[in-house]
């Protein structure tokens, strides 16, 4: 039998998914550990490896491919914890990563900090060089200057270098000759090029990506260098593969060279077991899914339409800007980890704060003393504590309620009264970030389906759901590893951009024929290094009217590079996001784009349900908005394809819990996934 598995690190638990060669599917699970996510890695293979009555060696030793996603560089970012950095530049552009295109987060506060740059001043180096905009060189590369900037470099001791000068978009000579130098001289560096991380015009955004990929690269590398060997070490010969922020994998040696885009790494895993999904019916009628993606420390919530997910440009992480192509992810502050706080008026808030994977919340036993939103979720009666992760382990119910009470003592509420509302609070705040991924996007969530999995989602999703008008939700049986399985349904993915701003909006028709052409056969030699496999390659576009400041993405497949062809896709473009386009207006190519796709064999897939319908396991006390009841449970591998179950109830299992609202009805797919139909609000 022949494996392939999906690894995916969150900020409680790593999941990991594997597929053998008959399409069954199994889950494994284990604590992650920040302090070196690769140790999480193992013992979750481990695992596995137990649960399908293999030894580790057996299990690496049958695997054909390993995704895995990885939080490395998020963490980094956020805690602050990345390499000792710095940046050489073309003299006087020194500040343009700290001037941020002069903008502020709160434009209004007047008594603001500027955010402190990811690279110090005292680090950010002047190199006498120039290029002009079409690439000419106004000043050579001064290798004086050049060698002066590399001493003070050594000096501080710096683990990493970004090359960002002026106009390299357009020629990557002085980039290159200065990366050659500083890798001669700083032989363990971590060296990257602007023009190589993001060769497009925007000084400041490519600035900021490559510092970050600078700032994050070393601790990325190290992992995924890290990770190999234990790998390689337990028996591993399978090739490994990291998912990047748009949704595509690569090799480990890529993402350690394109750090940056790792940033969402993780998050991606579910978009695309969405999108898998989606092609087998989940959604039907309706064109849109919401990912609604609830684990230990976060949410991430998306959208997809038609079975495709949006790229976005220009996200920012930790506060710092990242102009690669990412899927168009929300993240908010709130997961069964959240801790409930009072605010500075003395309102219960939940999250951001998180108790993480250790101690993580209270109920865990392991020094957690906070109450969190699982914490509050045992009180309430939706989980079990002696099924937790399917009897492996227990949940301390003493520890939960102490320390909800003591939260509800400050309040002056009874225990389950300050869980209920630490409940309603974190799913208000939920249901307002799928209204920013839908609403603000023009779409209406009502008639959208909301795909609910992460461990903690099932107990959340209906009432969300309640809250936005929606009526149907999706809740798969593998929820709790949906992003790790989502991992085996992706691509390689190279992509290739280049900035052709001229005197004219838009190029000949052969000038243009040409550029595409060009950056086509890039991407497909860069993806044929690692892959031999099928190839198909896809186009895009960044445009505007010439009066406009931010450009539009439009996608061209299946359009002929011509400008009569481009001028068309991208007024039809502009009128379905803004309602309106105007033909009379010159219309500007800023920067062409093509991405070519390695098409990697999907994993087959069973039908999901038992033989028989599962009959109910007992009941539980419950606390509801309408007072306490006695729900029964169900457990979830026992449904039976087609099997309905009216709310309220609860359907468990060992890694995830849904809880069906009075008015909900719910019916097993044999797809995988429970259907639920949502009862008046």
């Amino acid at each position: 039998m022949r494996y392939v598995i999906g690894v995916d690190v969150g900020g409680t638990f790593t999941d990991v998914v594997g597929v053998d060669d008959e399409g069954n599917e199994h889950l494994a699970k284990a604590a992650s550990t920040p302090e070196d996510q690769s140790l999480g890695v193992m013992q979750g293979l481990a695992n596995l490896a137990a649960a399908l009555r293999l030894t580790l060696a057996e299990l690496l030793d049958s695997t054909v491919r390993i995704v895995h996603g990885t939080t490395v560089a998020t963490n980094a970012l956020l805690e602050r914890r990345g390499a000792r950095a710095a940046m050489l530049t073309t003299e006087g552009h020194r500040d343009v990563i700290a001037m941020r295109e002069g903008l502020k987060p709160a434009r209004y506060d007047l008594r603001l900090p500027a955010p402190a740059p990811l690279i110090p001043r005292r680090l950010r180096l002047p190199v006498r060089e120039r290029l002009r905009p079409d690439g000419r060189v106004e000043i050579p590369l001064d290798m004086a200057s050049l060698d002066a900037a590399i001493a003070t470099l050594r000096a501080a001791e710096v683990e990493a270098v970004a090359i960002c000068f002026l106009h390299s978009w357009a020629d990557p000579r002085h980039e290159h000759a200065a990366a050659a130098r500083v890798r001669a001289a700083l032989p363990g560096a971590y060296v990257t090029c602007s023009a190589d991380v993001l060769p497009q015009i925007k000084e400041y955004e490519r600035f900021s990506t490559a510092a970050v990929n600078a700032y994050v690269g070393p601790p990325v590398a190290r992992y995924l260098r890290r990770l190999e060997e234990r790998l390689h070490e337990a028996g591993c010969h399978a090739p490994v593969f990291v998912i990047l922020s748009h949704g595509g994998v690569s090799p480990i040696a890529e993402a350690a060279r394109l750090a940056a885009g790792t940033a969402l790494s993780g998050p991606a895993g579910g978009v695309a077991a969405a999108v898998a999904l989606a092609r087998r019916g989940l959604g039907a009628p309706a064109r849109h899914i919401v990912t609604f993606d609830m684990g230990g420390t976060s949410t991430d919530i998306a959208l997809v339409t038609d079975g495709a997910a949006a790229l976005g440009r220009g996200r920012e992480v930790g506060g710092e800007r990242i102009a690669l192509d990412s899927l168009d992810i929300i993240t908010l502050g709130a997961g069964g980890g959240s801790i409930a706080h009072l605010g500075p008026g003395g309102t219960l808030q939940v999250g951001p704060r998180s108790a993480g994977a250790r101690p993580g919340p209270a109920c865990y036993g392991r020094g957690g003393t906070e109450p969190t939103v699982t914490d509050a979720n045992l009180v309430l009666g939706y989980l079990d504590p002696a099924s937790f992760l399917g009897g492996a382990q227990r949940l301390d119910e003493a520890a939960a309620w102490a320390a909800v009470g003591r939260l509800a003592s400050t309040l002056g509420l009874a225990p389950e009264e300050a869980a209920l509302g630490i409940h309603r609070l974190v799913n208000a705040r939920m249901a307002d970030g799928v209204r920013v991924a839908t609403v603000r996007r023009g779409v209406d969530p009502r008639g959208a389906t909301l795909l609910a999995f992460g461990g903690a989602a099932g107990l959340h999703a209906s009432a969300v759901a309640r809250d936005l008008g929606m009526a149907r939700v999706a809740v798969p049986l593998f929820a709790a590893g949906l992003s790790a399985w989502g991992m085996l349904q992706t691509e390689l993915r190279v992509e290739t951009a280049r900035s052709v701003l001229g005197a004219e909006g838009l190029p000949e028709d052969a000038a243009l024929a040409a550029l595409f052409a060009g950056l086509e056969e890039e991407a497909r030699v860069r993806l044929a290094g690692w892959h031999g496999g099928e190839i198909a390659v896809s186009r895009a576009a960044d445009m505007r009217y010439g009066e406009q400041v931010f450009e539009v993405t439009v996608p061209l497949d299946g359009v002929p590079a011509t400008r009569a062809a481009l001028c068309a896709a991208f007024h039809a473009r502009h009128r379905a996001l803004f309602t309106y386009d105007l033909p009379g207006e010159e219309v500007v190519l800023v920067t062409a784009r093509a991405a070519a796709r390695g098409l990697l064999p999907a994993p087959p897939r069973r039908p999901a349900g038992a033989t028989l319908p599962g009959a109910a396991l007992g009941e539980r006390r419950c606390l509801l908005e309408g007072g306490a009841r006695r729900l029964p449970v169900y457990a979830f591998e026992a449904l039976a394809a087609g099997q309905a179950i009216a709310g309220p109830a609860i359907v468990e299992s060992a890694t995830t819990t849904v809880l069906l609202l009075p008015g909900d009805a719910a019916r097993m797919r044999a797809e995988g996934w429970l259907e639920i139909s949502l009862g008046a609000a």
